[in-house]
């Protein structure tokens, strides 16, 4: 592609890299300049111009944007691209789901060629619908079309949005003398908030004793697709109530604790026929932001984390402070 001043005579049919403000009105950049454009120039006194000129090898920048934002999702469900303008083609989701991104192929997108560029939101970040995943913008008026060919191979079907396979939760909450008494009013909000978050729906609600037998209980009595348990004292040790309990309703205990603050204190397994248990920790009574979305979401759209994954959460994973929290990172005076 060239870039450059010319005279405006010569300006015909290439891209106007600058808007031209005539006597009576503007030229606006990006604009294939025509012939009545040249001679409005000409009347104005204008006798330079900056433009870009395609080349036999180039794209434009909207056709550049598309195919690449086309290949990108290939086809996938879920998502759709919005009209391109001005080299922009966005991915839109079209519901409610988890965006599952191949980083290191997207990474080689960026790669190819410093004109075609690739924005996303983080890996398995939940999706509402209308919610923009990704953006492709082609920063000249043209690249050449081979940049566009391999960054489109490179990254062809690395975005995709994983949807909620999970309808229903049921909630356990624990209550002792000493506990917190934060289980109703707003704190049940925030949990029930999470799971419409989701497109899912709070299935059933049972109050039990602080003890391992009386939470197993309750677990084994659970139908929903997904049991959380919300203890009125935290969670401390691998041995506490909540995981004993799950390890008792004949479940396995897969990640105790997390390196995300706030939501240190959770945990979670499974039952022995498959369903999730999740262990919320106190901030969960918080609508902010913490660990237990995360872990919540992914596994409420079937990708559970591993113990790994979650040792990665740590880079990152420091979130903002929740102004009710009982012990606040930083001591007062």
């Amino acid at each position: 592609m060239e870039f450059g001043s010319v005279k405006v005579r010569a300006a015909l049919g290439a891209v106007l890299a600058h808007s031209v403000v005539l006597p009576e009105g503007r030229l606006r950049k990006g604009r294939v300049i025509q012939v009545d454009d040249v001679a409005a120039l000409v009347a104005a006194g204008i006798d330079r111009v900056t433009v870009a000129r395609l080349g036999p090898q180039d794209m434009g920048e909207d056709e550049a944007a598309k195919t690449l934002a086309r290949a990108l999702i290939d086809g996938q469900s879920g998502l759709r691209l919005s009209k391109p303008f001005t080299g922009r083609c966005n991915i839109i989701a079209d519901g409610i789901g988890l965006a599952h991104l191949d980083v290191a192929r997207l990474e080689e997108v960026n790669a190819v060629d410093e004109m075609v560029t690739l924005a996303t939101v983080p890996p398995w970040q939940r999706m509402a619908e209308g919610g923009m995943v990704g953006t492709v913008k082609v920063i000249s008026y043209g690249v050449a079309a081979d940049s566009v060919t391999r960054a489109a191979e490179a990254g062809r079907g690395a975005i995709t949005l994983t949807p909620v396979v999970m309808e229903t939760a049921a909630l356990i909450v624990t209550s002792h003398d000493a506990g917190s008494s934060e289980e109703t009013g707003k704190g049940f909000k925030a949990i029930e908030s999470r799971l419409n978050g989701l497109g899912m729906r709070l299935d059933a609600v049972e109050q039990v004793p602080h003890d391992s037998g009386s939470i197993s209980e309750a677990v084994g009595r659970a139908r929903a697709d997904m049991v959380l348990i919300l203890t009125a004292s935290a969670t401390s040790d691998p041995a506490d109530v909540g995981p004993e309990a799950l390890r008792m309703a004949g479940g396995t205990l897969t990640r105790f604790g997390m390196p995300v603050d706030p939501g240190n204190l959770l945990f979670y397994g499974a039952l022995s026929d498959g369903r999730p248990v999740i262990g919320l920790p106190g901030c969960a009574r918080s609508p902010a932001l913490n660990g237990a979305d995360w872990v919540l979401e992914r596994i409420a759209a079937g990708h559970p984390p591993t113990p790994d994954d979650i040792t990665k959460m740590g880079v990152g994973g420091l979130l903002k402070e929740i102004p009710t929290r009982k012990q606040p990172r930083q001591p007062k005076g």
